[in-house]
């Protein structure tokens, strides 16, 4: 398939996306919601005549318009939502001026220079954060393209349209982070102003450190000219909704509850928990390694309205509502939400590889990021073997511990991990810390819920047990990176005493009690625990809360204005700081435990969090 400047031919059914997860339904009603347990597509219902589908009834839409601009993000068939809706207007005898913003894109070697400056080594898998914006991929020329009277309509089409020097209602395009992933990996997308997609590695390198960043600042600065916010994730059909509906369902969730659509990768070390518990997963899949419960760089919020479905990328709450969702941290995090939740599965699985995290000033200097990767390892389920590996052995010495690693890389030789690495017991409902610079690896036959802030890319491994990724190819092993951030003053007893969370109940009632899981001094996020055998009522106190049902069945949230909505086991689900308060009622058998993630009342950095402005 011909790809230039990201116009692309339509791909055919077999080869516009690579992935055994099929697409998220169109309608609720062409699929089964699991009655009780866990779901893979939670909506959140915005009523009656809100969502709309078709490329008809958009087509009539822009009927109505003199000029419209059609703009969106990466990964959309721009060559395709043309032809559909051309297709409408030519049965309805509308003369249409197309204007497409990727002719206007500088070349490809212009381009390449402006880029490579943030993509690092041809071999590294990270690049830094880009400071480029949008504007600065299109020639000058782009911005003052007049409109012709001869037509009934101008229509301005494609990744920056609305840079263009005109006064038009706007249709924004939007497409999970999954989904463009899978398109890539089906090389049915390439980069921004690319000729021809690159291989997958390199190609969401780009994505990452550039193109999300360029296209989530255009789509901030956009934001109020936007008029329709249309769902493009499935080959021929689409879904929209006015903004003004679509920011109406943003700030209810913003003021009650929300859970964002996981999904689902597989990997070299990965196991069949998830798998084998979940419903709807596909069980021909290799394994699954992750769940991006809240991983939400990546995430969606799916809306319903009279059973169409509508996924738009969870930056869109935060650029609308991000101070009724985070409370009194707003001012510091701005919109970016900062914890992540995830998990990790090994269940008759391999051990992840022995990796550490960068240190704040690493991530900020080598790569761009505003956080680091701070973790927790919490154990939802395991066997009785499962071990993680956590902390130095008391009589670590790193020159040996560097020596033995690089012969490892080069001579494929395995190491004795033991003799460097401590390795503990994990029981369910272990709270394991990991801040940054601490050598860690959770070993085979856990399912960890790893709750952490929101960077997920930036691990250095180290040691990788020899094995190859699913690809058949080597994993990258970091051992430069990792020894510029290790600390190994991290040994010994300090290890037990400061990266085991000791729990202590702090609050308790008839039939509750409060759980704390303390974190390490260096998380600036907290845990707790709500044990309970009927009910328990939790104040927000203008803070933003991260859940988890980790034992039991099922829960309702009954939130401030009473409405109930259900949860069941292993279910990411997130109270917004405006919410003031909640209750959590237990609906299952025996006694029910939700874990509780959440920013700590103080926040230390030792430089000010950077952030997307609205």
């Amino acid at each position: 398939m011909e790809v230039k400047n990201n116009v692309q031919e339509s791909p055919s059914i077999d080869k516009w996306r690579k992935s055994g997860e099929r697409v998220l339904p169109e309608n609720i009603d062409h699929f089964d919601q699991p009655k009780n347990g866990y779901n893979l597509y939670p909506v959140h219902a915005l009523g009656n005549n809100k969502i709309f589908n078709g490329y008809p009834s958009l087509a009539s839409w822009i009927i109505e318009k003199k000029t419209v601009i059609i703009d969106g993000y990466i990964g959309v068939f721009w060559q395709q939502t043309e032809s559909f809706l051309q297709e409408e207007f030519t049965k309805r005898n509308v003369k249409i001026n197309w204007i497409r913003s990727s002719e206007y894109l500088k070349s490809t070697d212009e381009l390449s220079q402006l880029v490579n400056p943030f993509l690092g080594e041809n071999k590294s898998v990270w690049g830094k954060k880009t400071t480029l914006k949008l504007e600065d991929f299109f020639d000058d020329s782009f911005f003052t393209i007049p409109t012709d009277d001869q037509y009934d309509i101008n229509i301005v089409i494609g990744m920056g349209a609305a840079l263009i020097n005109q006064d038009a209602p706007t249709i924004y395009l939007d497409i999970p982070k999954n989904e463009i992933q899978y398109r890539m990996r089906a090389n049915a997308v390439a980069n921004l102003g690319a000729d021809k997609p690159t291989s997958a590695a390199e190609m969401y390198k780009r994505f990452y450190f550039v193109d999300w960043v360029v296209l989530n600042a255009h789509k901030a600065q956009i934001l109020d000219r936007i008029s329709v916010v249309a769902d493009v994730q499935r080959q021929s059909s689409i879904n929209w909704v006015s903004a003004k509906d679509l920011k109406k369902g943003l700030k209810q969730i913003s003021q009650s509850l929300f859970r964002v659509r996981p999904w689902f990768e597989a990997g070299a070390w990965g196991g069949h928990w998830l798998q084998e518990n979940i419903e709807g997963l596909n069980k021909n899949e290799v394994n699954y390694a992750w769940s991006f419960e809240l991983i939400v760089p990546e995430n969606g919020i799916v809306f319903e309205s009279d059973g169409y479905l509508l996924e738009v990328a969870f930056d869109f709450l935060m650029l609308t509502e991000n101070e009724s969702v985070l409370g009194k941290h707003a001012p510091i995090f701005g919109t970016e939400f900062p914890i992540r939740f995830d998990f990790l599965d090994t269940m008759d699985g391999g051990n992840l590889s022995v990796q550490c995290h960068p240190s704040l000033k690493y991530i900020r200097e080598e790569f761009g990021e505003n956080i680091t990767q701070d973790e927790t390892y919490y154990i939802l389920e395991c066997k009785e073997d499962a071990k993680v590996y956590l902390g130095f052995q008391e009589d670590i010495e790193p020159a040996d511990f560097n020596k033995a690693l690089t012969d490892s890389q080069q001579l494929s030789r395995e190491i004795d991990i033991e003799k460097y690495v401590q390795v503990h017991n994990a029981k369910k409902h272990d709270l394991f810390l990991i801040p940054n610079s601490t050598v860690h690896s959770a070993g085979a036959n856990n399912l960890v819920l790893e709750i952490s802030a929101t960077p997920y890319i930036f691990t250095f491994k180290m040691y990788d047990w020899l094995r190859l990724g699913l690809d058949g190819q080597p994993r990258p092993i970091n051992i430069e990176h990792a020894f510029k951030n290790l600390n190994f003053d991290r040994k010994g007893n300090v290890v037990t005493q400061e990266l085991i969370s000791k729990p202590s109940v702090i609050e308790k009632g008839s039939d509750w009690e409060l759980i704390h899981l303390p974190t390490h001094q260096e998380h600036f996020y907290d845990v707790h625990r709500l044990d309970f055998d009927t009910e328990i009522t939790v104040k927000t106190n203008d803070v933003c809360h991260i859940l988890m049902l980790v034992e039991g069945t099922a829960i309702k949230v009954k939130n401030s204005d009473g409405q109930l909505t259900d949860f069941h086991y292993a279910e990411t689900f997130v109270i917004p700081a405006a919410a003031g308060s909640y209750t959590l009622i237990n609906t299952g058998a025996g006694r029910a435990k939700v874990i509780k993630a959440f920013v700590k009342d103080e926040v230390n950095f030792d430089a000010p969090i950077i952030h997307t402005e609205k």
